[in-house]
């Protein structure tokens, strides 16, 4: 393996701003007290949060950064409607100042209908929750038909993934894409491939790769003091190397990959963990050592990687991964696992050079990297890969961009 040469920048990474700007925007006037602290008052109060994704699916980027921003404002996470038997919206709260709220549309309307119907359950959300002084953050472009006619005191676009290269994307995305980027404010993405694919659409991009909660994971490490943690039962009787995966089991990733690995090396167990989303599960390769687990929550991954001697990412290399940064590659490196990963750009640009790391483009580069994990997981960068860590968390992650955010809304003269 490579030495570490140069690490990826530390958050938050902003390049030569592109002169290919479609529209003019306000001349923001900022001084030294408008770039706040996360204990400072913000310049709003309450943050409306459009999403395609379920609060309670896999715990990631929203999540992690929502929970932090109800630190400082009142966070409404609106998700993607459901369809019943009448008009209405499901609101509850899951934290002191976090609100979970999911429109309930009639069964059987047209998609004019449910966007206007969508617009109104905003509105009356607005209007019973007295939902004053707020901003907009949209991790969905698909939103921005029923919610166009507000006029937040900012908007962001926190772009997480390229949507349109998804499996079952809306042919709408693009261009409902290019309308919310025309219309935000400022603009966040979740590495530094789509960085680069943003900031040539917008004049105020800022890349904001995958973080890690470094102290939740790091419970996982085995030392000479500390056996690990308790294995969990679904796992316990599985005997041998175990090499595992965790996170949505989708259309991105390798699963020929997967099959060829398990038949040639059936001494290794493969466990992978995580919800079956948009592939039919009869297409999941099969074998005695494939162990699909199923959803766990957040709170019991680390017990899960305390017992695995390697993680992986069989990722396909694709359009839906082309512009992806996996989180589990630095909570896999904060377990003190060893990692071996198909060459996801991200991955590679980020975390390649460490010696724990192993990029394989094959199966038998694959089998390879296993192999050498197993015999020698550590690598001779452990102090530094550790100090590296510990600097890219979601807290730091939050502060910097609550001091974006804060210099956004601070007083306007028009240009």
């Amino acid at each position: 393996m490579n030495s570490m040469s140069e690490p990826a920048p530390t958050l938050p990474y902003k390049g030569k701003q592109s002169q290919s700007i479609l529209h003019k925007r306000p001349t923001r006037l900022a001084d030294s007290t408008s770039i706040a602290s996360p204990g400072s008052a913000p310049g709003f109060t309450n943050l409306l949060c459009f999403a395609h994704l379920r609060w309670n699916f896999v715990y990631q980027r929203p999540q992690h950064l929502l929970s932090r921003a109800a630190h400082q404002c009142r966070v409404w996470y609106i998700e993607e409607p459901v369809w019943q038997d009448k008009l209405a919206l499901d609101i509850r709260k899951v934290s002191e100042n976090i609100t979970v709220v999911v429109p309930q549309l009639p069964r059987g309307i047209d998609e004019p209908t449910a966007i206007r119907l969508q617009r109104q359950l905003v509105d009356q959300l607005i209007d019973q929750q007295t939902i004053i002084d707020y901003m907009t953050w949209y991790y969905t472009p698909m939103a921005l038909p029923f919610t166009d006619h507000l006029r937040p005191k900012l908007v962001l676009y926190d772009c997480m993934d390229e949507l349109s290269a998804f499996l079952g994307a809306s042919p709408q995305l693009i261009e409902q894409e290019q309308r919310l980027l025309n219309r935000a404010d400022v603009v966040f993405t979740g590495g530094y491939s789509l960085y680069e694919a943003k900031q040539k659409r917008h004049l105020n991009v800022h890349a904001f790769p995958s973080c890690i909660d470094y102290d939740h994971f790091s419970q996982a490490r085995k030392s000479a003091g500390h056996t690990g943690l308790d294995d969990p039962h679904d796992q316990a009787a599985i005997q041998g190397p175990r090499i595992g995966y965790s996170g949505v089991i989708d259309e991105r990733l390798d699963l020929e990959l997967l099959d060829n690995l398990a038949k040639q090396q059936s001494d290794w167990q493969f466990i992978l963990l995580g919800p079956i989303v948009k592939i039919d599960p009869a297409t999941l390769p099969k074998g005695s050592n494939l162990h699909f687990l199923g959803m766990k929550a957040y709170t019991e991954l680390p017990a899960y990687f305390s017992n695995w001697q390697v993680a992986m990412m069989p990722f396909a290399i694709n359009e839906a991964t082309r512009y992806i940064s996996p989180t589990k590659t630095p909570e896999y490196l904060a377990a003190g696992l060893p990692v071996v990963s198909t060459p996801i750009r991200d991955v590679v640009r980020t975390y390649g050079g460490w010696d724990r790391v192993v990029i394989a483009d094959s199966v038998s580069a694959f089998q390879r990297g296993i192999s050498l994990a197993l015999q020698q997981p550590l690598g001779n960068d452990e102090l530094a890969l550790d100090q590296f860590l510990r600097k890219q968390s979601w807290d730091r992650t939050w502060q910097h961009m609550y001091r974006i955010l804060n210099e956004q809304t601070a007083p306007v003269t028009w240009a």
